[in-house]
């Protein structure tokens, strides 16, 4: 089924038009991208592992993917993680941590509190292989030996302390 991505401006503003997945974006001009960090009551971190086939094979990451036509980020949001990992979840239950402009990306990070046993996690197969929940501390190692998206290693870059506050904030309110 071919894929369209809805244009935007830097500004994000719709520019009325969309885009095949895979057709070279114009200068100027975005498609959205989204990323969603769940995080558990024990303040431990969902991550899913690429499937070797997949860019960024074998490397682990938080769900994520592009908004398509018609879609808002947040429906976006909640649409890759029930994909990637069969947990629902509302636009109104995620929280937007950080935008970010790149190249042709509008991409935005969000975070929902979630306490899914492993066991009840159903992987999208065509996407990821695995899951698991890691602490924060276990997250920083595994960006420090290569082993998670360089997405992953970004966002735990330049919003380390958000993250952390994040944790610590679902780790609070469930005691």
């Amino acid at each position: 089924m071919t894929e369209y991505f809805d244009l935007y401006s830097a500004d994000r503003k719709s520019l009325g038009r969309k885009i095949q997945r895979g057709a070279p974006i114009p200068r100027g001009e975005y498609h959205i991208v989204v990323q969603i960090m769940t995080i558990n009551n024990k303040g431990e971190i969902l991550l899913t592992q690429r499937v070797p086939e997949k860019t960024s094979g074998g490397r682990w990451e938080c769900s994520g993917g592009c908004a398509v036509s018609g879609e808002t980020s947040r429906t976006a949001a909640v649409r890759e993680l029930f994909e990637e990992t069969g947990i629902r979840t509302t636009p109104d239950e995620i929280e937007l941590e950080w935008s970010l402009t790149t190249d042709s990306m509008l991409r935005d990070f969000y975070i929902v509190n979630k306490n899914i046993p492993l066991e009840k996690i159903h992987l999208q197969s065509a996407e990821v292989c695995a899951a698991k929940w890691v602490s924060l501390q276990r997250l920083e190692e595994m960006v420090q030996s290569g082993q998670t998206t360089k997405t992953v290693a970004k966002w735990l870059e330049n919003r380390h302390s958000n993250i952390s506050a994040a944790v610590n904030r679902i780790k609070q309110a469930a005691l």
